[in-house]
């Protein structure tokens, strides 16, 4: 059914009814001792948005045929997919009042949720990350007019058009170097500061907090970026709401000095989190003397500077951070060159040494794709204590150490199809394990 015409733009939308995060939240008992499937959690957010808009008819999520295989399988405990022909025994979650708009074309889906969001609707675009640039020109032009609209006194505020990318670069086990692309943030980076964000939660419990807060925006491109996979969870929920209202925060857990580090490990994205934290446990356990501060970036725009993009950090939040002069060793989810330019008026951004995807791909494990693209913890580990200019015995057994692994590493995936168990079994412990 329509909604109520949105009257030329002269009305503010009905807001939309959203459930309480908390009820979706996994709860840790520590770092990063209980996974979960990000956007599985968020599923049911998404569930019970449909079940409290029932009436007022005013929510869809829009997809290009992987409603299931992007594990948000549980909004079809409230819906189905939308399907007006006759149906057959074997269709699964098919009917005519179905809000769950699902073909397999990436352009007919993200302009149905254009037309939706100006005719003062709600609703979400997910989307294989790799395909989401398929459609980089026709958001490009709805972020035009979202700017142009909002230069004009009589246009009333439209939904945001919010875009959940996962099935992501980094894990892609079975489908391979065509599903592997992060390009879709080079795309939005460019566009103009007072309608594009863009969010990285590093769990599921900040996939619930980004989520919310741009199901609740209005006239911006909401991009946020999660894996599908079982992750570890790092943050409670109440850290994680904290986390992503500030963009970026020093997880002073993970650090061994918050004052004066001899290295920042910085880290934006799923994947590059958890590599992050394996390389500060890592430093921690064979080099302990190596001062390291740990950053996380869940919102990239917080990156430049304020002049730039509304929610850049200003230069104090910035520094106590990532420092003035420290060396930063940062894992990000796309390709290098995007932080580099977001940073570019930060003080020296010569010392940031990026590591992200660099083309390299296949159909491989997990692990195997951090390390073809120089992003694994041992490459990330490594380059720690070169900026650093750590010498003396103990960095040099330790990346003797680290370079073994690598080897090993690379005999044992071809031998055993699978990573080695220290990779894959590899938990945060806030005591290393003795040597």
């Amino acid at each position: 059914g329509m909604a109520a015409p949105a009257n030329g733009g002269r009305e503010d939308a009905p807001p939309l009814k959203l459930p309480k995060t908390a009820a979706y939240a996994i709860d840790i008992a520590a770092r990063g001792s209980v996974s979960a499937e990000a956007t599985g959690v968020f599923g049911g957010y998404l569930r019970d948005t449909f079940r409290l808009n029932r009436e007022a008819r005013n929510f869809r999520l829009m997809c290009p045929d992987e409603t299931m295989s992007n594990r948000l399988q549980d909004v079809f405990q409230a819906t189905d997919r939308a399907f007006m022909w006759p149906l057959v025994e074997t269709d699964e979650f098919l009917s005519r009042d179905g809000r769950v708009l699902e073909i397999l074309s990436e352009t007919t889906c993200e302009g149905w949720l254009e037309g939706y969001t100006l005719s003062g609707r709600y609703g979400m675009f997910a989307c294989y990350e790799a395909f989401a640039t398929i459609v980089d020109s026709m958001v490009a032009q709805h972020i035009k007019w979202l700017k142009a609209a909002g230069e004009i006194a009589w246009r009333r505020a439209v939904p945001s058009l919010n875009i959940l990318l996962t099935s992501h670069a980094w894990r892609q086990d079975h489908n391979g170097f065509t599903h592997q692309g992060p390009g879709f943030i080079d795309t939005l980076v460019t566009k103009k500061a007072s309608v594009v964000r863009a969010y990285l939660p590093p769990d599921a419990n900040c996939l619930l907090a980004a989520a919310d807060h741009c199901m609740r925006s209005r006239n911006y491109v909401n991009l946020i970026i999660a894996a599908k996979n079982h992750a570890p969870v790092w943050l409670s929920m109440d850290e994680a709401n904290e986390h992503s209202a500030r963009g970026a925060s020093t997880w002073e857990w993970a650090s061994t000095d918050l004052r004066t580090p001899d290295v920042v490990l910085a880290a934006a994205g799923d994947v590059p989190t958890l590599e992050t934290l394996a390389a500060a446990w890592l430093l921690r356990a064979y080099v302990p003397a190596l001062r390291v501060r740990v950053v996380n970036v869940i919102d990239l725009f917080s990156l430049p500077k304020r002049d730039e993009h509304p929610h850049g950090l200003d230069d104090a939040a910035f520094e106590a951070m990532f420092g003035s002069h420290e060396p930063v060793v940062f894992a990000f989810h796309g390709y290098p060159r995007v932080i580099h330019e977001l940073i570019h008026r930060r003080p020296d951004p010569q010392r940031f040494h990026v590591h992200g995807y660099l083309e390299e791909g296949t159909t491989t494990t997990p692990f195997d794709m951090v390390v073809r693209n120089r992003m694994s913890r041992y490459h990330l580990a490594l380059d720690a204590l070169a900026r650093a200019g750590s010498t003396g015995r103990e960095a040099a057994s330790a990346a003797a150490l680290f370079d073994e692994q690598l080897a090993a590493h690379a005999t044992y995936i071809v031998e055993h199809g699978a990573d080695m168990p220290n990779v894959a079994q590899w938990r945060w412990t806030d005591v290393p394990a003795s040597r």
